[in-house]
């Protein structure tokens, strides 16, 4: 991994946190109630997003140990999508952004919308590209869309 790519995300992640630390920690209303419909509906969101994210990790890896090389992912979410992982995390940052309601997290969560797509557009291509038999209703990161 070339050491540019390793400082961007140093950096990116460094900003990133100050920035909503910062909104959080200094800059957010203290006379919120805690529970309001965006706290429920973004904290619903950001589970659902860590759910899918990490059962699509645990699933590409367990793939991974039936058989060496690279398969096609099968079932769950990869019917309808190649990257759920990608997908997952898109749903969790914008279940932060909506509990957080700020600037600061809505900028993260499409900073991960505009990084994420194009890696599952990326591996999309690829998996297209390697597999013959790939799935051809099958779309990258949106299920039904893209």
């Amino acid at each position: 991994m070339p050491l540019t790519i390793v400082f961007s995300a140093l950096f990116f992640n460094g900003m990133n946190g100050f920035l909503n630390g910062y909104y959080l920690g200094y800059l957010a209303p203290e006379d919120t109630t805690g529970i309001t419909i965006n706290v429920v509906l973004g904290v619903a969101l950001f589970f659902l997003g860590m759910y899918i994210n990490q059962g699509t990790d645990s699933r590409l890896i367990a793939l991974r140990k039936k058989q060496k090389g690279y398969q096609i992912p099968r079932g769950w979410l990869f019917d309808s999508i190649s990257c759920p992982n990608h997908f997952g995390e898109i749903i969790e940052w914008i279940g932060f952004a909506i509990v957080a309601w700020s600037v600061p997290a809505v900028t993260f969560a499409v900073w991960t919308f505009c990084n994420l797509v194009p890696r599952a557009l990326n591996h999309h291509d690829w998996y297209k590209e390697n597999f013959e038999d790939y799935p051809k209703k099958r779309k990258a990161v949106l299920p039904k869309i893209w």
